[in-house]
C-alpha cells in the first residue's frame, strides 16, 4: 500500500496573496507555525517550524518553489504518537514529501492542494500519515480564516 494523501481548500484571495502567505515566514508563523518559523522557502534552504503541539523546532528542507504555482518540501517523517502532541513521537529515520500547488480560479480565488507521501508502509507509518492529513487540513483552514477574516484559529488551541 502506497501511503499519500491529498487536501484541498479553496481560499477567496488572489493566487499571490495566498502563495505568499505560505513561503513567508512571519506570515506563516501568524496561522500555522504556532511556536514560529524561521527562514523564507527558498529552494535549497533548510528552515525549521515549530509548534505548541510537538515538543521542539522541524528542520523541512526546501526542494523546490515555482512562484505562485508549486512548493515541493522534505521533512523526517515522525512515528509514534505524534498526532496526540506525544513528545515520544520519533523520526522514522526517513522523509516524506509534501507537494503544495496553487491554482487560481476564474471567480478570483485560489485552489490550494497539499499533497504528503513517504511513510514506510507500517501500521506506525500510517497512523503517522493520518496525523499529518490533519495537520495540513488544519493548515488550510487556518489559512482561510486568517486571509479571508482576519483570525487565528489555531491561537490558544494547544497552549
Amino acid at each position: 500500500m502506497d501511503l499519500k494523501f491529498k487536501v484541498t481548500g479553496r481560499i477567496a484571495k488572489p493566487v499571490g496573496e495566498v502563495f505568499e502567505a505560505v513561503v513567508n515566514p512571519q506570515l506563516l508563523s501568524g496561522y500555522f507555525t504556532t511556536g514560529g518559523a524561521k527562514g523564507r522557502l527558498e529552494p535549497g534552504a533548510t528552515v525549521y517550524w515549530s509548534f505548541h503541539d510537538f515538543a521542539g523546532e522541524f528542520p523541512v528542507e526546501v526542494a523546490e518553489v515555482e512562484t505562485n504555482r508549486r512548493i515541493v518540501l522534505r521533512w523526517a517523517a515522525h512515528e509514534g504518537d505524534a498526532s496526540d502532541g506525544d513528545a515520544g513521537a520519533k523520526s522514522a529515520g526517513y522523509d516524506s514529501t509534501v507537494t503544495m500547488t496553487f491554482e487560481p480560479l476564474e471567480d478570483g480565488r485560489t485552489l490550494v492542494t497539499i499533497a504528503e507521501e513517504g511513510w514506510g508502509e507500517t501500521p506506525q507509518g500510517l497512523k503517522a500519515s493520518y496525523g499529518n492529513c490533519h495537520g495540513w487540513t488544519q493548515m488550510l483552514c487556518a489559512l482561510k480564516g486568517n486571509l479571508e477574516y482576519g483570525i487565528n484559529l489555531r491561537d490558544g488551541m494547544y497552549k
